[in-house]
């Protein structure tokens, strides 16, 4: 007699918080409950972290699927790479760079369908002072924005609450002094913005490099060197197609390692959330996780 499939356990974490999240998730557990998998849902409690509820439950799942967005993930980057556990992700957030990085649908329904029916593959992080990111961090123009954009914003507004806030912090925008050291150099840079890109997209519709993956095993520098806030206006069509290195007054490079200092301390954005600050060592970790996303290079 045959022997009937065992189920496929899933801890399911679903961030309230998220722009999306509030909404319904059933039609997408019913997905996965479909085609074999149980999935129980934990809910992070008073003085908890996402990433603490994954090690708690190590010995309980296959893997783990999160719903939120780009800050939900960043949040479980360090229980997924302690435990190992494959990432599925239920795209919930205002932005969800990472999920238009890898091809994950931005319909959770169909996001549930890819997990079930799709093989994890590795995918890279970056990490600055011990803190994972799977998008870009950054230092300057977008940490100021990332203070400043609230939760209710970012809920109310979704992508159009970014471009007004943007506006309002690039009026009032000064370059500042930073040093570099990579690849054996140092560099002297007066800058606006400083980002370090692991993926492809970032900021709700930027993009870090137009041939970026987040599984190619770089990191890919930018910083942007103008020297009039509307400067950035004219670069504008070229930071969403990631093709800004091109300029003059961009400064652009890849690379697997590099650190940061400024004269006085100033904030690091990774993933939308500010996590640390300068000085700022920046490194990759090659397939640090694996991610149920459609196999490299399938149109998506």
């Amino acid at each position: 007699m045959k022997k009937p499939k065992a189920l496929k356990r899933a801890l399911l974490i679903v961030n309230p918080r998220a722009r999306r999240g509030t909404g319904s998730i059933a039609s997408a557990v019913k997905v996965l409950e479909e085609r074999g998998i149980a999935a129980t849902e934990v809910k992070v409690g008073e003085g908890e972290t996402i990433s603490n509820l994954i090690r708690a439950h190590r010995a309980e799942c296959d893997f783990v699927i999160v719903g939120g967005g780009d800050g939900t993930l960043n949040a479980a980057a360090p229980g997924l790479v302690d435990t190992g556990l494959p990432l599925g992700v239920l795209p919930l957030g205002t932005a969800n760079d990472f999920a238009r990085t890898v091809g994950i649908p931005a319909d959770p329904v169909k996001a549930a369908e890819l997990i079930a029916a799709g093989e994890p593959r590795p995918i890279d992080l970056g990490e600055v002072n011990g803190h994972f990111f799977f998008n870009v961090a950054s230092i300057g123009f977008s940490a100021e924005l990332a203070s400043d954009l609230t939760e209710h914003a970012k809920k109310r507004w979704g992508k159009l609450g970014y471009a007004i806030m943007a506006a309002r912090i690039l009026a009032r925008s000064r370059l500042f002094t930073a040093h570099l050291d990579h690849d054996g150099t140092t560099e002297r840079l007066r800058t606006m913005q400083i980002s370090v890109g692991n993926g492809r997209h970032y900021g709700g519709g930027m993009t870090v490099e137009e041939t970026a993956t987040a599984d190619d095993g770089k990191l890919d520098f930018y910083s942007l060197e103008v020297d009039h806030w509307w400067r950035l206006l004219a670069l504008l069509p070229s930071l969403r197609k990631g093709t800004h290195g091109r300029w003059n007054d961009v400064r652009a490079f890849q690379t697997t390692e590099v650190t940061i200092r400024t004269s006085r301390r100033r904030a690091v954005n990774t993933d939308g959330e500010l996590s640390t600050y300068t000085p700022a060592h920046f490194r990759i970790r090659p397939k640090a996780i694996s991610v149920f996303a459609p196999p490299k290079g399938q149109p998506t």
